[in-house]
């Protein structure tokens, strides 16, 4: 009961923001938040095409969150399997950066910076120009402009919810609606297999990366002004 009440005074902040980002997940408020995740999905899938030597065409996100990639050469499995488990590991890795560092703001311009670029070479369509031309520059100006508590908690908010995504759509689309022409029913056709077997595997493969995150990635303390108090 002890080790308890002390996670949750050392990690208040941490818990309400999770809450709060779960309650609201559904809702109009955070609309944005969820195609910004469906952006780094799609992101996920162009960067594995690129690493496995093929070519990205076009990149694309929509209102009704969703995204799409045209590419050309590359892995089949290796571009169809990064969408889920690439953002996941993106929204970790941001996730563990903002808490354990003091990265935040070089960080969020960096994410900022690439957003654009992406915008640049591979987004053809308006909305998705406008939405990631708009999230970059957001992004730039936050990291300049605003405190490293700002930044430290749009860096959270973003790992918290690429993180609470990745298995949730996951069983959405590959398990609870199996027929639909998800990631896994694609490399199922690619590669063989079903799509319940992909979307089980990656169900699985995320719920340990998630349980490795928390593990080893939560600092003792994660409210932000006491861990700053204590590294002064």
């Amino acid at each position: 009961m002890r080790s308890l009440s002390t996670f949750v005074s050392n990690h208040w902040q941490l818990l309400a923001l999770t809450l709060l980002i779960t309650l609201l997940w559904k809702t109009d408020v955070l609309l944005p938040l969820r195609i910004l995740t469906v952006f780094l999905h799609e992101l996920s899938h162009a960067v594995a095409a690129i690493l496995t030597g093929g070519e990205v065409l076009s990149l694309s996100v929509s209102p009704n969150e969703g995204g799409l990639v045209t590419a050309r050469g590359g892995s089949p499995f290796w571009i169809t399997s990064a969408g889920y488990l690439g953002s996941l590991l993106i929204g970790a890795a941001l996730f563990v950066l903002a808490l354990r560092t003091h990265w935040d703001r070089a960080i969020l311009a960096v994410f900022g910076g690439i957003t654009l670029l992406v915008a640049a070479f591979y987004v053809r369509d308006l909305f998705a120009l406008g939405f990631t031309l708009a999230t970059g520059v957001a992004m730039l100006l936050a990291s300049r402009y605003l405190s490293l508590d700002i930044n430290d908690m749009i860096l959270r908010t973003i790992g918290i919810s690429s993180i609470i995504y990745a298995p949730l759509d996951i069983f959405d689309d590959t398990i609870r609606r199996a027929h639909l022409r998800s990631d896994a029913r694609i490399l199922a056709e690619q590669v063989g297999g079903s799509t319940l077997f992909w979307g089980g595997l990656w169900l699985v493969i995320s719920l340990g990366v998630i349980a490795l995150t928390l593990r080893y990635g939560l600092p003792q303390n994660s409210n932000i002004t006491l861990r700053q108090k204590t590294t002064r």
